[in-house]
């Protein structure tokens, strides 16, 4: 219990405990950002790890000179990457292990073919905007797996959404998280990072289940 209120307590106030740690242990916060954003995004059951909080608070913390911009862009993009690759090659390995590729009470093949040539079409779009949403960004590079989306497209989606998420992020806290007004407001900023996304996320997904049971005309 300990640990999970640790936890929250570092989510909504990792600015603190980014900067305490930064001055306690110097260069390892290099090793610590890079952790968390690997297991973000390449532990399935590691979702709730904070990831654009923790980037923009980065970018802050380079703004003022107490980390290196070009070191921690360079090792969170690393991280994404393959924090990406290795979900992808979890799905890719279980998926079908699991559903045994056989019609069944959990499994439909034909909608494992729809789910595959979904991704083969519009999966670099999905994994690309997923990267901007908590939860979904664990869950998509994992069902790319699943879906059997090509290695090499999966690849250039993964590099492109990571150099966009990453430095997008970043350095938009590079820019503004040392002004006063951001400062002041920065948990409010924090909470709305995880929450906007996530609402939007639902209500495409609401959406897109109205659209489904919606009788062909």
């Amino acid at each position: 219990m300990e640990f999970v209120t640790y936890l929250i307590g570092f989510i909504l106030h990792v600015d603190v405990h980014l900067a305490a740690f930064v001055q306690d242990y110097g260069a390892w916060v290099y090793a610590l950002l890079f952790l968390i954003i690997f297991v973000e995004t390449g532990v399935v059951v590691m979702p709730f790890l904070p990831g654009d909080s923790l980037l923009f608070v980065v970018g802050a913390l380079c703004g003022v000179g107490l980390m290196s911009l070009p070191l921690a862009l360079a090792l969170l993009v690393t991280a994404a990457i393959l924090g990406n690759q290795s979900n992808y090659t979890i799905g890719r390995y279980f998926g079908p292990k699991v559903f045994q590729w056989e019609d069944s009470r959990y499994f439909n093949k034909r909608a494992f073919e729809q789910a595959h040539a979904f991704y083969e079409k519009y999966g670099g779009v999905t994994l690309i905007a997923a990267r901007f949403m908590p939860f979904v960004r664990t869950f998509a590079p994992f069902v790319a797996g699943v879906a059997l989306m090509t290695r090499s497209k999966f690849t250039l989606y993964d590099v492109s959404g990571a150099l966009l998420w990453v430095g997008s992020v970043t350095l938009a806290g590079y820019w503004f998280g040392n002004i006063p007004w951001v400062q002041r407001h920065l948990s409010h900023i924090i909470w709305a990072m995880i929450l906007i996304p996530g609402v939007l996320a639902l209500f495409g997904a609401w959406r897109a289940r109205q659209g489904q049971k919606l009788p062909a005309t």
